[in-house]
């Protein structure tokens, strides 16, 4: 809509003035005077192929707003698709979890009743399935908050709303992105700043149509038509009249030097926009190459180390060698490791879609730590 407003305002600007008409008549004395006129601006119909171009300028400003303003929205939806998705992982797993919980403080019970479990280690077996069940309700209301917030953005209602999510997350590159170049791309590319190319270029032509018209700022051309008659003679008159502003006291010089002033604001917020733009294109592929070593890191080295101390653990178990609260504390470290391993999965496609908005625009977003889905759900908060 705003795109079409401004298309309205740039047509508008391209059409001439319209002429003004006005008509007088005076009668006294035995003689009836009517006057005719058709005033037009001579000044506007002079300035008429710059002041189109000017609304051009701003009709393709607006166009690459429409664009930036796509762009964010597809960009905080893919953000918000990716925590949802892993909110979603988290819940599938700390369900499975509290499955084999629930079992264990169920034995515990059953060999308490029998006398050959003590209440310390029935207590152990049922602190820990309390306390997973309690993390699960966090993560379910966490991926609950999640999911509403992408069906939100993705202006969903009624029956749409009953999507499903996949599974897993999707499987990371075998390799990260080589970008040694990505400053100038995103100098080059990013809609925001060729938003302020288009809004410099549109002042540059103000002040030069400024400057041209700063002596003279009114010029009018009025064709006059006057008929006058008297005792029955009918007097006819034509001819023309030039209006225009004599500039005495205001020379333009204070509306020029507004001009300048705004232009000269609007270089130092481009140069300003450019090296900010660099930092954030320098800041998200540094986040972006962090989270993905991490993730690798975290599926490659210490998911693999876990699952063999669980497996030993479960072993020795069996064999009588441990107790149940070194078990159980094994769990927790596995269960600590694999929530963690999720968010680092989680931060490296945040991290991408952060890496795509410091190219080409949409608002690009701090990187964030493993874990802090979590973190916000067990403290209550939010993002």
């Amino acid at each position: 809509n705003q795109l079409g407003i401004s298309e309205a305002q740039r047509v508008q600007a391209s059409l001439p003035p319209n002429p003004t008409f006005s008509i007088g008549r005076l009668a006294g004395a035995g003689s009836v005077e009517i006057e005719a006129r058709a005033i037009a601006s001579v000044l506007a119909l002079m300035t008429l192929p710059a002041r189109a171009q000017i609304a051009t300028d701003r009709f393709r400003q607006a166009q690459m707003e429409a664009a930036e303003a796509t762009l964010r929205i597809a960009t905080e939806t893919r953000r918000a698709y990716f925590r949802a998705l892993s909110a979603k992982v988290l819940v599938n797993f700390l369900v499975q979890s509290q499955s084999a919980a629930q079992a264990a403080a169920e034995l515990s019970t059953q060999l308490g009743e029998s006398g050959t479990m003590t209440k310390l280690d029935q207590a152990r077996n049922q602190v820990f399935f309390a306390e997973l069940t309690g993390q699960l309700a966090q993560a379910r209301q966490l991926a609950a908050t999640e999911r509403e917030r992408l069906v939100r953005l993705m202006g969903l209602w009624g029956p749409d709303i009953d999507f499903k999510l996949p599974v897993n997350l999707p499987r990371m590159p075998g390799k990260p992105a080589v970008q040694p170049d990505i400053e100038r791309e995103a100098v080059a590319r990013r809609l925001d700043l060729q938003i302020a190319r288009i809004e410099l270029q549109a002042l540059s032509r103000s002040l030069d149509l400024t400057n041209a018209t700063r002596m003279v700022s009114v010029v009018e051309l009025s064709g006059i038509k006057k008929q006058v008659r008297t005792e029955g003679e009918t007097e006819r008159e034509r001819g023309f009249e030039l209006e225009l502003q004599i500039p005495i006291f205001d020379l333009g010089s204070g509306k020029l030097r507004q001009a300048e002033e705004t232009y000269m604001a609007s270089v130092n917020r481009l140069t300003a926009k450019a090296i900010n733009v660099r930092s954030e294109a320098r800041e998200a592929y540094g986040a972006y190459r962090a989270a993905y070593d991490i993730a690798r890191h975290y599926q490659r080295e210490v998911l693999p180390l876990r699952k063999i101390i669980s497996d030993e653990t479960l072993l020795r178990y069996n064999a009588m060698q441990i107790d149940v609260f070194t078990l159980l504390s094994e769990a927790r470290a596995r269960i600590a490791s694999t929530t963690t391993a999720i968010e680092t999965e989680r931060a490296f496609w945040l991290a991408a879609t952060n890496l795509g908005a410091s190219v080409l625009g949409g608002g690009a977003a701090s990187a964030e730590a493993p874990g802090a889905t979590m973190a916000a759900a067990e403290t209550g908060g939010g993002h």
